[in-house]
């Protein structure tokens, strides 16, 4: 019994293998275009995670509390969250492992159980803030919290626990088509584009405490640490090597530009509707 439970680690690391080489197999034999859609969403899933209701929020407040100001930021950022995103993605294709994996062979297994209670406690809030999101959503139809968030949290449990990997990460990249709407909607409140283009490549920074606040929640939204873990695992999960990681750098750099985009037009929508009025933003 004792030989079984010392053994067990081992064989599960060899089937983890065996099924990754399986993948890989699987993926050779495929036309280029169906190669890059057989690891395609792992990179746009992961940037526009940021893009949920506590980031939607905040971005909404971007633009109504400080106008088109802040529009530069997006420019560094999207090369800070494609280098993260990549950087975790390369480790995964390389190592075949896991982020939380690779620091427990590098620092030990303390230090690893304290970064995934750190991850799991940022979780749980993010969570939190998801299911606000839901019932402030749902509100605007007429529909009470009370029924919406149980409704919403049974259906995420049904997807989580009962759907395979593949149903989740196609209900997720389904989902991101809505951010779309942003799109239409900045181009509907006729936002004064040449002041758009000057605050996007004019940095304009201020030391005052509203603005330096606002200035790191955009960057804490956007670049989170369950993103890398999640990116991470799911270039293991498909079985990508060396070989095809570059079709992956595309998924990657393809996901960080459609999410900071959509941040883009987030802000210059309510920039040109809620700014110039002097309202602000309590919630998604």
């Amino acid at each position: 019994m004792a030989k079984q439970q010392i053994d067990a680690p081992g064989e599960g690391q060899r089937l983890l293998r065996r099924s990754a080489q399986r993948v890989r197999r699987r993926i050779e034999r495929r036309p280029r275009l169906l190669i890059y859609l057989a690891i395609f969403g792992p990179g746009v899933i992961t940037a526009s995670a940021g893009n949920d209701a506590g980031g939607i929020a905040t971005f909404a407040s971007v633009g109504a509390d400080h106008g088109y100001q802040l529009l530069w930021v997006l420019i560094p950022l999207t090369f800070s969250l494609g280098i993260v995103q990549e950087m975790c993605a390369r480790m995964g294709a390389v190592t075949g492992k896991g982020l939380a994996d690779l620091i427990r062979e590098r620092f030990g297994v303390r230090w690893t159980a304290l970064v995934m209670l750190a991850l799991l406690v940022a979780n749980g809030g993010v969570t939190v803030s998801e299911f606000v999101g839901i019932a402030a959503a749902m509100e605007l139809f007429g529909i009470a919290r009370y029924i919406s968030v149980p409704i919403a949290a049974i259906a995420i449990w049904w997807l989580i626990v009962k759907g395979s990997y593949q149903r989740v990460e196609r209900v997720f990249l389904a989902m991101s088509l809505v951010f779309l709407g942003y799109v239409v909607a900045a181009f509907l409140a006729h936002p004064a584009w040449t002041t758009v283009a000057r605050e996007l490549v004019h940095p304009h920074f201020e030391l005052a405490p509203a603005y330096l606040f606002t200035f790191v929640a955009v960057i804490g939204t956007t670049i989170s640490p369950y993103m890398q873990v999640f990116i991470q695992s799911s270039v293991v999960e498909k079985g990508v090597r060396p070989e095809i990681y570059r079709l992956t750098r595309i998924d990657v750099w393809v996901g960080t530009i459609f999410a900071i985009l959509i941040v883009f037009f987030i802000v210059i929508s309510t920039a040109a509707t809620l700014h110039v009025r002097g309202e602000h933003v309590d919630s998604a």
